[in-house]
């Protein structure tokens, strides 16, 4: 089978990538080995948080004073503004309103009731301009008897701390009741398969009894699992202010994410293989001609261009082993030292090296073998060196805006090439 690209990893750089490609009119595949790093999101993705230990404010300013190996640099911090427009505009078209603008950072509020720099934030979860005037002036926290991955005590702590005074209050449902005959079911994803119809009126009615006089109401995020309509329907028939803090995973708003991104690739045109694997490539000179995977076993998927998006050790786009770190699915160069003892800093809380590892590219994205980029293979997301998601939070602008740009020159490079064989 050919395409005109394929991407190798079905996650939230791989489904950017994808939905790019396929509104330009491209044939497009994506190979998922499974589900991605999204069933973990916040709700939240960061532009560039961090800097120097420091809050940003103005994340764009302080792109442009990255090392020349970040992701950030390779793009241009020029190319940055459209880029993250384009990107909240593919949410929008895909049924994912977040709020948020690169020029300038929001907050958004963790479980522990702290406030991280943010980019963009699903528009029902709980965000602020500035953390010492939230707006805010009494809050309920409501929690549903017996789930045990939202810790209210936490949060309440948290909001203490910003001056804000919380009650709690926890409710219970017949419908969540059910839930709870099994412990395993007790779950954000369980329950917000019921939270929808007639029983979110019930939780409304709930909702609304037990937040007294306060202005603003947290619960966890638990509501609208493939679509904002359950979420839109709560808010509209709870009095006060309603709005969600992430729990553990699964998270609701990252498989939120995955399925209408997935849908919207889909309509698009789109080809996703789920639950398969890449377990060869075919090189010719300095390209990547096809490849083959586990279940389409004696066919192989030829196309122009490649996509690298697999993620790094979570999802196993890269490998450690005692002595070396490497790329599993095409065998691409890695910038990584051979010195294991060069890979971590002795104190958990010290710069962990191994966070920067990553595939090797040139400044257009293209992946290194042995020294010598591929024309047609590129590499976007968390399998790119050069820069810190943790410290810097800068993990979700890293895998949206590397997929973008690269789509963007996938794009720009095929209309060249039409234009020369037009000429």
């Amino acid at each position: 089978m050919k395409y005109d690209t394929i991407i190798i990893g079905g996650g939230l750089s791989g489904l950017m990538a994808g939905v790019k490609l396929a509104r330009s009119g491209s044939k497009v595949a994506i190979i998922s080995s499974g589900q991605s790093a999204l069933h973990f999101h916040s709700g939240s993705f960061g532009l560039l948080g961090h800097a120097d230990g420091k809050e940003l404010l103005h994340p764009l300013e302080a792109i442009g004073t990255l090392p020349a190996g970040h992701p950030y640099s390779k793009i241009g911090a020029e190319s940055i503004p459209a880029l993250a427009d384009d990107a909240k505009q593919i949410f929008a078209d895909a049924g994912l309103t977040f709020i948020g603008d690169s020029s300038k950072n929001h907050f958004r509020l963790t479980p522990l009731g702290l406030c991280e720099p943010s980019w963009l934030t699903m528009d029902d979860y709980a965000t602020c301009e500035n953390p010492s005037e939230t707006g805010w002036r009494k809050a309920t926290i409501i929690n549903f008897k017996g789930f045990l991955d939202f810790l209210p005590g936490f949060l309440a702590d948290g909001l203490k701390k910003h001056n804000l005074p919380c009650d709690y209050a926890e409710i219970t449902l017949p419908a969540i009741e059910r839930l709870r005959r099994n412990s395993s079911e007790m779950r954000a994803a369980a329950i917000a398969k019921v939270l929808k119809g007639p029983v979110l009126e019930m939780l409304a009615s709930e909702i609304n009894r037990a937040a007294g006089n306060s202005d603003v109401v947290f619960m966890p995020a638990v509501v609208g699992i493939d679509s904002e309509q359950p979420v839109r329907e709560l808010r509209s028939m709870v009095i006060p202010k309603l709005l969600c803090v992430p729990v553990l995973p699964m998270s609701v708003c990252g498989m939120r994410s995955q399925i209408r991104l997935r849908r919207y690739f889909e309509q698009l045109g789109g080809t996703y293989f789920l639950g398969d694997n890449v377990t060869r490539g075919y090189m010719e000179g300095p390209a990547l001609k096809e490849i083959e995977t586990a279940n389409l076993s004696g066919m192989s998927l030829q196309a122009d261009n490649f996509i690298l998006a697999t993620g790094s050790f979570f999802s196993q786009g890269l490998v450690a082993e005692p002595d070396r770190i490497y790329e599993p699915v095409l065998g691409a160069d890695v910038e990584a030292p051979s010195d294991r003892s060069l890979w971590c800093g002795k104190s958990i809380f010290d710069n962990q090296p191994y966070m920067q590892f990553g595939v090797t590219t040139d400044r257009d994205f293209h992946v290194m073998f042995n020294g010598v980029p591929a024309g047609n293979v590129y590499a976007v997301g968390a399998i790119l060196g050069g820069s810190n998601p943790i410290r810097e939070g800068s993990g979700g602008g890293v895998a949206i805006l590397s997929a973008l740009q690269v789509a963007r020159n996938i794009i720009a490079a095929g209309r060249a090439d039409n234009s020369e064989a037009q000429a």
